[in-house]
């Protein structure tokens, strides 16, 4: 592992279960694509590999993100918040698609919260 990922898990704040938010989010125009999970593991990996991955909590195993599917997600920026308990990745969606609905982004629910 080298010295720039060490530092960066030395940085972040896992949750008790190891775990991170994780945004991914479109380089190009912005869009909240999706929101999933990451530990240690799969954060390293998505570092080293430009292409990310997650933690699946339903399965507890490591998620290489479009693996199955061919949507990966290439890393374009990586950033976390000022707390250090969230990470935003600015990515290219390959496909156009993040949900596994078949949607572009995993928030096309809205909420009407006036008139």
């Amino acid at each position: 592992m080298t010295d720039t990922i060490q530092q960066l898990l030395a940085n972040l704040k896992f949750d008790e279960k190891g775990l991170i938010p994780a945004i991914a989010q479109d380089a190009d125009d912005g869009t909240v694509l999706m929101m999933a999970w990451m530990n240690a593991e799969s954060l390293a990996l998505t570092i080293t590999t430009g292409e990310v991955h997650y933690w699946s909590r339903s399965r507890s195993e490591l998620w290489h993100k479009g693996a199955t599917s061919g949507h990966i997600q290439k890393v374009k920026h990586f950033y976390y918040d000022c707390d250090a308990d969230v990470v935003l990745i600015k990515i290219e969606q390959v496909g156009n698609i993040a949900c596994h609905t078949g949607a572009r982004s995993c928030f096309f629910t809205e909420v009407k919260i006036h008139d």
